[in-house]
């Protein structure tokens, strides 16, 4: 008889994790274009240049108003997502692997992290905060007869400055995902590879 020999195991494709579902890929496309709107109509009615360039001021003022006042709608709409929700809880809590995960990564020293390492929480953290603050001084703006002279003043300034921070903020965003096509193609598809989870995010990478 023919000595038996074992057959050749077939090659497997590189394996990938599933990091986000449908619905916070939408929740994070519909946030990112209702911020995008409130960002660009903001430098077109506050750069004289962009204000001569575009026109429509009325226009512009009316985008951004509803789009500010849209922005928690895709969030709250989340809501119903379990991952989406489980999500959220690991953005806001802070393990002992994110203590000092900013000052190594400033250092280019790696830190191992879960899902989101500490400089997402942070973001997201400033983010929302900033939003919330930007939607209360903005009603105060957009219905100035109901508050006093002095509210309305301290709304517009603090309206403004808060603005500039999360453009910084979302400008810094994207340039860092600018630099992770891998990062990027999870937010499109939904699936990482495994390399890259164990390499960027491995506590996420070994419980999943």
């Amino acid at each position: 008889m023919p000595a038996l020999t074992e057959r050749p195991a077939p090659v497997r494709h590189a394996e990938r994790l599933r990091r986000f579902t449908a619905a916070e890929r939408w929740v994070h496309r519909a946030t990112a274009a209702l911020m995008g709107i409130m960002l660009l109509t903001a430098a077109c009615l506050y750069v004289p240049y962009l204000a001569e360039l575009v026109g429509r001021r009325s226009l512009l003022v009316t985008l951004h108003e509803w789009a500010g006042i849209a922005l928690p709608a895709p969030l709250l709409a989340g809501l119903v997502s379990r991952a989406f929700r489980a999500d959220l809880g690991r953005l806001n809590r802070f393990g002992p692997q994110d203590r000092g995960w900013v000052r190594a990564a400033l250092r280019g020293h790696h830190r191992p992290s879960g899902k989101f390492n500490a400089g997402q929480k942070l973001y997201a953290a400033l983010v929302a905060g900033a939003a919330l603050v930007m939607i209360g001084t903005g009603l105060i703006l957009w219905f100035p007869i109901l508050v006093p002279l002095l509210w309305r003043t301290g709304a517009t300034f603090v309206h403004d400055w808060i603005a500039l921070l999360i453009g910084v903020l979302v400008i810094g965003h994207v340039w860092m995902a600018a630099r992770d096509p891998e990062a990027r193609r999870g937010l499109r598809t939904g699936h990482v590879s495994r390399a890259w989870a164990r390499r960027e995010h491995p506590l996420w990478e070994e419980e999943s």
